[in-house]
């Protein structure tokens, strides 16, 4: 009984390696060991040629040929990626980009995992996929996202001026037919004056949802150029500046600064923060962003020149409804919710955020956030 026990286990064991084997040659996936006391690959599948368009033999003779190909704004990132998994930090969804021979940039999604044999020696296993359109469709949905948040922000903005200059001639056009005693010029007057003061509050609130229902949802962090977002939503601001009257300026380094953040998220407080300062800075005022690179870590900077936060507010400005919350300078409202939430966004991502203001001179606020 035994012996043919161990006879069937045989023939699975058999069935399933064939079966694996199928598996490896005909998957799109690159599968993938590397043997690290050697420094070179052991076994790479038939998929490798098709992303890399290149042979497997030859990076089987000399792997060095596969490193050149890694991003020049890789290959930090991938090193101390590298060193954290051999110390023992497990690693999954590890993101970067391949520059091929013809140019073509293709992003690679690789899962690895360090394993080791019965004589100890150290071995990384792991699978490797290309995400290259599915990372540009990821990123024009992010881009129209952006843009959308910002349009909404203008739009609520440029509104609010036209809709309060309505609802105060509404008001005055009460007390001029008051006389007339007619009730249905009376009630097409109140018509005007509750549709102007809600139009820009509706916006509004659809813009405060959208920041709360981001605030809730889970957390998905991921390597991010923070250079590029944010200028992206700098770009949508430059382009309403004739609309809101404020003058962008935007100020990075010449090349990507990379930060794990959930991009949502994130995104969400620059914007949060860019659409305050708009709120409190009068027409043709200036609101500049800055990136800036630390050895310590990555500092970002919203400044504005406008009318300021009074110093009876600065204690209690992130606190939840706090006496702070006061209207825009066109009488845009405030759920005394949003600097509340910012903190909360940035110490999540175990950053920091704090200002500086004076009354008529402006207000500074900058976040500190840890480098990938």
């Amino acid at each position: 009984m035994k012996l043919a026990n161990k006879a069937m286990h045989r023939m699975n064991e058999n069935k399933v390696n064939e079966i694996f084997g199928k598996l490896i040659r005909q998957t799109n996936k690159v599968l993938f060991v590397y043997d690290v006391e050697a420094s070179s690959f052991i076994f790479l599948n038939d998929a490798f040629n098709q992303i890399w368009e290149s042979t497997k033999e030859s990076v089987l003779t000399d792997p060095v040929i596969l490193f050149k190909t890694i991003h020049p704004n890789d290959r930090e990132y991938l090193e101390k990626e590298y060193h954290e998994l051999l110390s023992g930090i497990l690693k999954q969804d590890i993101e970067c980009r391949i520059i091929l021979p013809n140019k073509e940039v293709k992003t690679l999604l690789l899962t690895p995992h360090l394993i080791k044999n019965s004589e100890g020696n150290r071995f990384i296993a792991g699978i490797l996929d290309e995400i290259t359109e599915v990372k540009d469709n990821i990123r024009n949905l992010e881009r129209f996202a952006a843009k959308k948040n910002s349009v909404l922000e203008i739009l609520s903005h440029d509104l609010a001026g036209p809709l309060a200059n309505i609802q105060a001639l509404a008001e005055m056009l009460s007390e001029s037919t008051s006389s007339y005693e007619n009730k249905e010029v009376q009630h097409v007057v109140q018509i005007i004056r509750k549709s102007s003061a809600q139009s820009v509050k509706l916006i509004r609130d659809f813009v405060q949802q959208e920041f709360l229902e981001s605030a809730n949802a889970g957390m998905f962090k991921r390597r991010v150029d923070l250079v590029e977002k944010i200028g992206e939503i700098i770009e949508q601001y430059k382009a309403g500046e004739n609309l809101i009257n404020k003058n962008f300026k935007l100020s990075t380094p010449n090349k990507p600064v990379f930060a794990y953040i959930d991009q949502d998220k994130f995104m969400q407080v620059i914007n949060n923060l860019i659409s305050n300062a708009i709120k409190f800075t009068h027409d043709d005022g200036l609101i500049a962003t800055e990136i800036e690179e630390q050895d310590e870590g990555i500092l970002i900077t919203i400044r504005d020149n406008g009318i300021g936060i009074p110093e009876r507010y600065h204690d209690e400005l992130f606190d939840k409804f706090t006496r702070a919350r006061r209207p825009g300078l066109r009488g845009e409202p405030s759920t005394g919710l949003g600097m509340s939430l910012i903190k909360t966004i940035v110490e999540w991502h175990e950053g920091r955020i704090w200002f500086e203001s004076e009354e008529n001179k402006g207000t500074a606020f900058y976040i500190k956030m840890p480098k990938t």
